[in-house]
């Protein structure tokens, strides 16, 4: 099906522009699916209304992540991906999945630190609101986007966030989660949190998962918390080692029920 796609510059206060990548939905034409959307008679209430915030995971908006915003736009949801790394890197920048790109994009991460984090989601959602028809905002992340976007629903008023194997919320080991643990923030939470990860994910040991559904038991918070039986991180993406089909496709099921319920 047909979606428009773009880049845009939202401003974001006191650090100027930062580039998103953009896709509308054709509209009248999109419904929700596990995979290209069927032609229907038009969206759903819940994606008319909604705007999605795609968080990149370490490597940046690479092909992956452009993907998955032109699949949540085939379902329905006018989604952007910002460049989370703008204040350190050129527009378009990406990463490949070697050694070479992780150790780039390391460097970067380590330079993100929360409250930057945090302004550039409000400005996306600003940017989204702004919008004719949206009215609400969600978030989809991955990895270290999945922290961001973890962090984010913790001080922003976002509807619903999908957190796919988002790493160090029980630490401190990048600046998104300093001076606290993020998972300390937990309680600022005032929408619902899908937390999907593998049980042999090498990042997010059983002890953290653990800590992580206590949080959100804790505090209250309309959550899920899905765990995928011999499945790695990062598990997500066709064409790489650790990808998961069946884990693969039932994450998209339920980040798709999220977004429409």
């Amino acid at each position: 099906m047909t979606i428009t796609d773009a880049t845009v510059e939202i401003e974001v206060d006191g650090y100027g522009a930062m580039t998103a990548y953009l896709a509308r939905p054709a509209v009248g034409r999109e419904q929700p699916g596990a995979g290209p959307a069927d032609t229907a008679a038009g969206p759903a209430p819940a994606q008319a209304r909604t705007g999605v915030i795609v968080a990149h995971e370490l490597f940046a908006v690479s092909p992956d992540i452009r993907r998955v915003v032109g699949d949540l736009a085939r379902a329905g949801y006018l989604t952007i991906a910002p460049e989370f790394y703008h204040r350190d890197a050129p527009p378009g920048r990406w990463f490949q999945r070697d050694d070479d790109g992780r150790a780039a994009a390391f460097k970067l991460l380590h330079q993100l630190e929360r409250d930057h984090a945090v302004a550039d989601v409000a400005a996306c959602a600003g940017w989204l609101t702004a919008q004719p028809g949206i009215d609400q905002v969600a978030m989809v992340g991955f990895s270290a986007g999945g922290h961001l976007s973890y962090l984010a629903a913790c001080q922003l008023p976002v509807s619903a966030t999908a957190v796919l194997y988002g790493g160090w919320l029980t630490s401190t080991d990048i600046p998104m989660s300093r001076p606290t643990p993020t998972l300390d923030l937990t309680p600022g939470i005032t929408g619902r949190i899908l937390y999907l990860v593998g049980e042999d994910d090498a990042l997010i040991d059983a002890a953290q998962r653990r800590q992580i559904a206590a949080a959100l038991r804790d505090a209250g918070v309309d959550h899920e918390v899905v765990s995928y039986p011999g499945t790695g991180h990062a598990f997500f993406w066709p064409g790489t080692p650790p990808f998961d089909r069946a884990a693969r496709d039932d994450a998209w099921s339920r980040v798709l029920g999220m977004l429409a319920a």
